[in-house]
């Protein structure tokens, strides 16, 4: 049975990764994250009816990924990651997490906020660390449009 203290742990965990990222502050969100950590995303396609793999980066590739941002093209809107814990399933060593996410977006020319996209967050917690082990983003929207290389 998951001790309260160790479920508040891991629910912090995902908060602040997403605080992190909405801060675009990524040395923290790395800080976050076990060194064999891999972050994924992932949709479904019914039109070709398969399973689309957006992104996938062990830690290494997240730090070349963040570290090439300022080089991309890339829409400068804020995103705010709204994250709702529904489950949290432990061991000794892991624990499993589903979350709800909701991402939205405020322009930057004239300030107006949308939801930009939706999905869930399949999180793996290494234990006692309470660090991030692996992150799957399985997201439910597919259009975003261009210019977007900040992960969910």
């Amino acid at each position: 049975m998951l001790k309260t203290e160790e479920r508040q742990a891991i629910e912090e965990l995902i908060y602040r990764s997403c605080l992190a990222l909405d801060a675009r502050d990524f040395k923290s969100f790395l800080e976050l994250c076990d060194a064999e950590f891999r972050y994924t995303i992932t949709t479904h396609s019914p039109e070709i009816r398969r399973d689309m793999v957006w992104l996938d980066h062990d830690r290494k590739g997240m730090e070349t990924l963040f570290t090439n941002l300022p080089r991309h093209n890339s829409d400068h809107s804020p995103l705010t990651r709204h994250v709702t814990v529904y489950t949290v399933d432990s061991s000794e060593k892991e624990a499993s997490v589903v979350s709800a996410l909701q991402v939205f977006r405020t322009q930057l020319d004239g300030g107006a906020t949308e939801l930009f996209a939706v999905g869930r967050l399949h999180d793996t917690i290494k234990l006692p660390a309470v660090k991030l082990a692996k992150r799957v983003v399985k997201l439910e929207t597919r259009l975003l449009g261009y210019g977007y290389h900040i992960p969910f």
